[in-house]
């Protein structure tokens, strides 16, 4: 298995660290700063060396070493700074992403694609208009990232063992995400029985807003990200059929058409296997198209 990582800051080599711990294949760490991808290399073999495992990462400059890869990880991009929002990002990401997917099509067209830069869900829309492929087979990481966040809010409130809590995160990546407190539990007993209708509520909150503090702390998220991304890779090289939220392209789902926006899928060995529809109430779903309508407005503002 071979797994192309195009961005190697500190997000695109997190990722890269994380798929080898877990074995999931050969990286190539792609940047256009010379040097850095070498280095960001040369650090994880070594790190791999020590514990045994026989994943090796390499670094380059060059795009045409991605070829013949079986996934292709899209990080490259400018970052958000302490008080920008994603949507901050959509010019000049946008450029960069189209820049990416041209290499894509001439040297990984038949790979996977996992987009991680920000704002995320309308530039999984442009990769996937730009890359003319198949739905199943590029998704963006958003959801991934927010419910790591939402299920430790949920185990600090509780007091509850991480491994035992079961939740969702869907719609926008951004500031209309919507952790469905009402979907989630703690070892299949409904989360609802532990917590107040207040501290749902500031569950909720918290999980919007820690982004933006951890970013304000130190500058930008670096290890939930990478973890969120090996772990989507994981369920399809394995095939897991795990569900997980992924920005997806939807056509008819949730009423939707033509969007790229989070969702809960069952992910395996084709990618995208099958989006779930959660029947939603009327306040979640007033959230969840506040942020079907952020992201067409920013889809909008794109040029394809």
């Amino acid at each position: 298995m071979k797994i192309t990582v195009i961005g190697a800051g500190r997000v695109g080599s997190s990722v890269a660290l994380n798929c080898t711990i877990r074995e999931l294949g050969d990286i190539c760490l792609l940047d256009i700063v010379e040097g850095l991808p070498q280095g960001e290399a040369m650090d994880i073999n070594h790190q791999l060396a020590e514990r045994g495992i026989d994943c090796t990462i390499r670094g380059s400059n060059n795009y045409e070493d991605m070829k013949e890869s079986d996934f292709v990880v899209i990080v490259a991009g400018v970052g958000r700074k302490p008080g920008m929002t994603r949507m901050d990002l959509l010019k000049t990401n946008a450029e960069i992403v189209k820049g990416v997917c041209n290499k894509i099509k001439n040297y990984a067209q038949n790979s996977k694609v996992i987009v991680v830069t920000n704002p995320l869900d309308p530039l999984t829309y442009l990769v996937i208009k730009s890359l003319g492929g198949q739905k199943t087979k590029i998704m963006g990481m958003g959801g991934m990232l927010d419910l790591s966040r939402f299920k430790e809010h949920i185990s600090t409130l509780t007091g509850m063992s991480r491994e035992s809590i079961q939740a969702m995160v869907i719609s926008e990546h951004g500031e209309n995400m919507l952790p469905l407190v009402r979907f989630s539990s703690i070892s299949g007993i409904p989360l609802t029985e532990f917590i107040t209708t207040q501290q749902s509520e500031d569950l909720i909150n918290k999980t919007k807003k820690i982004a933006a503090e951890v970013i304000s702390l130190k500058g930008a998220t670096v290890y939930a990200p990478g973890n969120a991304v090996s772990t989507m890779i994981e369920c399809i090289v394995k095939n897991k059929r795990a569900i997980l939220p992924v920005s997806a392209l939807l056509e008819g789902e949730y009423g939707c058409n033509d969007i790229c926006i989070g969702v809960p899928c069952v992910l395996g060995s084709e990618g995208i296997e099958k989006i779930i529809e959660l029947k939603l109430d009327e306040n979640e779903l007033k959230v969840f198209n506040l942020g079907v309508q952020s992201v067409k407005n920013a889809i909008e503002n794109l040029s394809l």
